[in-house]
């Protein structure tokens, strides 16, 4: 049977690892057209370093039962922006989903440091990464997007606007740049919404990304053994559950009911009946907010 996003086609921008792969094979998993980017392919490296490519995103897509075509671009550069959306345009004529999920900024932000104290440079580059890239997919990609109404954007950030609000996030420039994702989601609905498409902020919870297992040195086979020293790591979930939640977005009918919105994966899960690669449903930001940010010892009962 074909899947709910057959004949749809998706842009992930940004694709070559943790939450971008995990949303684009999900995309493809509910049979879509994924178009999959980023500056890492088999021949070149990005300045992370790290072996996953945009060619490996694609091919697991295609095996999750959607197509999926890896286009190395650097959402930084406007005329490999509109090269990209030229080819989308001319091979599909649509463009139906389109999730700016560039981000590229883990090794530029020092956490806890003030912005006097905090390399200059590295912060305005994490800016550049983190923000001005989305702006510029979003001008050159919205204009195929909105050829046919029902378009979904997503921006992906870190956090929810209602726990972002509150909360200091890691640096000036780290809680800069994901307050401007947020905001982007909210400008792009009142955009969007009376042109007949849907915008909207959506974040992970703590994701078990690449980066993130070899960071506490497990893999997904054994990320448990991570909790002796950090314990409220038992809330975390793979980059297939937000994956899911996009899947989810685009297949709605009614998908501007939440235009505008900052959403959570975890969030979601409680309304769309999806569930992690475990069959479990943890709730981060809930979990967050209630017991880590509280002091309390880990507990993941009745968060997961």
């Amino acid at each position: 049977m074909p899947g709910p996003l057959h004949g749809r086609v998706a842009l992930v921008a940004g694709a070559t690892r943790g939450a971008g792969r995990g949303i684009a094979v999900e995309l493809g998993a509910a049979g879509a057209t994924v178009y999959v980017t980023g500056r890492t392919t088999r021949t070149r490296r990005s300045e992370y370093d790290r072996p996953e490519t945009i060619e490996d995103t694609a091919d697991l897509v295609t095996e999750a039962g959607g197509h999926g075509i890896a286009v190395p671009t650097d959402h930084l550069e406007p005329d490999q922006v509109r090269a990209l959306v030229d080819r989308i345009a001319r091979e599909q004529d649509r463009l139906d989903v389109l999730v700016n999920d560039i981000w590229g900024g883990e090794h530029l932000f020092a956490w806890d440091a003030p912005v006097w104290e905090h390399d200059l440079a590295d912060g305005l580059r994490l800016l550049r990464l983190a923000v001005e890239t989305h702006a510029i997919t979003s001008h050159f990609a919205l204009p195929l997007l909105l050829r046919r109404p029902g378009g979904l954007v997503v921006e992906m950030t870190d956090g929810t606007a209602e726990y972002n609000r509150d909360t200091y996030r890691v640096s000036f420039f780290y809680d800069l740049a994901k307050a401007a994702v947020l905001r982007m989601a909210f400008a792009l609905a009142h955009e969007l919404g009376p042109r007949g498409a849907t915008a909207v902020a959506l974040t992970p919870g703590w994701m078990r990304s690449e980066m993130m297992l070899d960071h506490y040195g497990v893999t997904e086979e054994n990320w448990r053994d991570a909790l002796e020293k950090v314990p409220h790591f038992a809330i975390s979930e793979t980059p297939r559950y937000v994956g899911r939640a996009v899947a989810a977005l685009a297949a709605d009918p009614d998908v501007a009911r939440w235009n505008g919105r900052s959403l959570s994966s975890g969030g979601l899960a409680q309304v769309y009946d999806y569930t992690d690669l475990d069959g479990s449903r943890p709730d981060a930001w809930r979990y967050i907010r209630e017991v880590q940010d509280q002091g309390k010892p880990a507990d993941t009962t009745g968060y997961r």
